[in-house]
């Protein structure tokens, strides 16, 4: 308990899936937590139920490709709770297309989610940060893919992004190190999750046995199943907490040995 006592965190995607646990299980270790997401009823259900152990949260309507809602959510923060210590981007989408059957505007619709929302956020968040700099410096956790590190023939779009994701990350740990900022910034990297995401990408293949879907990406891994949300939770912890204050720039794969292969 309390491995991140105090901290403010900022949660994009919150409402559901690995944001959602995220929120859940950082609470449960005394931070502060901050949901972001367009998915209103989900995200206010959750901000009561987080409030509802005792611990703060706050939920505060977002869309990740608006710099002004970026500029909204960080004003909502720092004058909610003082400082934002942590950011978890997290938010994010996947498409399926063969590259000559991708569309430029589905191309640009998931890019400004996945890569321009992490961009976005990474600067608001270090510009709250040096305006109300964290006691224990900051952590911007970017979360990526297995397909930021490996290529899938029908995801080049989402391949791209969580691939660039992966790259900015490094970029931002380099200077903020640099610069003297006292703010690491780290990337993870989940193989496959159980979570809504992945269901309505298997329904979107044209499969109407989720099951069977299931199956066959637990499978896919070598420890024999599928991943769960808190598997990534407890990353996200620990890259917020102070226990990782040597780690930065770096890529935290939690993917039951998929890229290992």
């Amino acid at each position: 308990m309390n491995r991140v006592a105090n901290k403010v965190v900022i949660i994009t995607g919150a409402s559901l899936g690995l944001g959602a646990a995220s929120a859940r299980m950082l609470a449960k270790e005394g931070a502060a937590v901050v949901l972001a997401d367009i998915k209103d009823e989900e995200g206010e259900a959750l901000r009561k139920d987080i409030e509802a152990t005792g611990a703060k949260a706050l939920y505060v309507h977002h869309d990740v490709a608006s710099e002004e809602s970026w500029q909204s959510l960080l004003e909502c923060t720092v004058t909610r709770f003082g400082r934002v210590d942590v950011l978890v981007n997290n938010a994010g989408v996947a498409a399926s297309a063969a590259p000559e059957e991708q569309t430029l505007e589905q191309w640009r619709w998931l890019m400004s989610i996945n890569l321009d929302g992490v961009f976005l956020g990474t600067k608001h968040a270090i510009l709250a940060m040096k305006s109300y700099p964290p006691k224990d410096g900051g952590s911007i956790i970017n979360l990526s893919s297995i397909e930021g590190l490996v290529g899938d023939p029908q995801l080049g779009a989402y391949n791209a992004s969580k691939g660039g994701v992966r790259l900015y990350t490094k970029s931002v740990a380099l200077y903020c190190a640099r610069a003297g900022l006292n703010i690491r910034a780290n990337s993870i990297h989940p193989g496959y999750i159980w979570t809504p995401m992945v269901e309505n990408y298997l329904r979107s293949q044209g499969g109407g046995d989720i099951a069977t879907g299931r199956r066959q990406i637990a499978a896919m891994h070598p420890v024999g199943h599928i991943g769960e949300p808190d598997d990534i939770a407890y990353g996200v912890v620990y890259l917020a907490s102070n226990e990782s204050r040597f780690i930065t720039g770096a890529e935290l794969v939690i993917d039951g040995g998929y890229t290992a292969q």
